[in-house]
């Protein structure tokens, strides 16, 4: 099978200004995912909308209790014109929901992996979308654009799409084509439908760029266009092993541990595991198992690892971090 296409779609592309989906654009985008599974190459969507399709047009509420309920109700609209839209190409929408507690267990982050390879299995197109209904602040995305990234490392995707109501980047109204040039531009923050702006599109293709997928931020150029040019493109760095990459950026930090000169360069250049007699701080009450950061003596984080005992267990002798549950940053 190859690897597959993540197609992000925003608010402002999938609901109009009155609370209703924007069923041409669903069906024109719907034609080209066609193609494109048909080609052989898999195609996921990562598609914002519920809590605009659940509010119809009223004005967005500051409640979380509301919000999650208008997310609840808009939820199954948004399926359904996923669905409306893919039909006709005998291709059927599977609804996945995702929280970020789900991603940063190793168990469950395997399991959802080979869900996804299922679907693709049976030529379904996997809709996802955050469960706002459910999520509260420690465990969102914070926006389907962070969610996109996360979706397209846990597949190993072949390209994350980005799209958007512009044609890339800009930078005095010029598409930028070299993703490194990004942070140059100007940006603005998101639509009153949705959370995300360009700067956080930016970042979330940054982040799928430095595991390895390569990432496009684009308007309304065709998805086969895009598989090869156009709109603002960010090259993949060297890929690693899927159990580093989970590590990077799916579990969860609990704490930080903090440690001298010497710990630090044994850990970075000789490949060693960390040992508590090099940690000169602890901050966070984490547990084994738990997600830590590693920070050297001028504050900054250089790995990330799994913690081998609780923080009030680190004592002289001690294991803190194994270097096989460890990656550098």
């Amino acid at each position: 099978m190859k690897r597959p296409l993540v197609v992000k779609f925003g608010s402002s592309l999938v609901v109009d200004e009155r609370g209703r989906p924007r069923r041409s654009m669903l069906r024109r985008r719907a034609t080209e995912i066609a193609a494109i599974a048909g080609a052989g190459t898999p195609v996921c969507i990562v598609s914002s909308g519920a809590i605009a399709l659940g509010l119809a047009g009223a004005r967005k509420p500051s409640s979380l209790p509301k919000l999650q309920a208008a997310s609840a109700l808009g939820q199954a609209a948004l399926q359904r014109a996923w669905q409306d839209a893919l039909r006709p190409h005998d291709l059927s929408a599977a609804q996945i929901l995702l929280t970020s507690s789900e991603l940063a267990d190793r168990r469950a982050y395997v399991n959802i992996r080979q869900a996804f390879n299922a679907l693709f299995a049976m030529s379904a197109v996997p809709v996802v979308n955050e469960n706002d209904a459910t999520a509260t602040d420690e465990i969102s995305f914070g926006d389907n654009d962070a969610l996109a990234a996360q979706v397209a490392v846990l597949l190993r995707a072949r390209l994350l799409v980005l799209l958007t109501s512009v044609p890339g980047v800009l930078r005095e109204g010029v598409v930028i084509g070299d993703g490194r040039e990004a942070r140059t531009a100007e940006f603005f923050a998101g639509t009153a439908l949705g959370r995300g702006g360009m700067e956080s599109k930016v970042a979330a293709a940054e982040l799928a760029a430095g595991a390895g997928i390569p990432t496009v931020i684009a308007g309304e150029s065709p998805l086969q266009e895009l598989l090869a040019q156009g709109g603002t493109r960010f090259a993949a760095a060297d890929g690693a092993p899927a159990f580093k990459l989970w590590l990077r950026y799916g579990k969860r930090v609990a704490g930080r541990i903090v440690v001298d000169d010497g710990a630090r360069r044994a850990v970075v250049e000789k490949g060693a595991s960390l040992l508590a007699v090099g940690i000169t701080g602890v901050d966070g009450t984490f547990r084994a198992g738990d997600g830590v950061e590693l920070v050297g003596p001028d504050g900054a984080p250089f790995a990330r690892g799994i913690a081998s005992v609780d923080a009030a267990d680190l004592a002289p002798g001690v294991e803190a971090v194994h270097r096989d549950r460890l990656v550098l940053l």
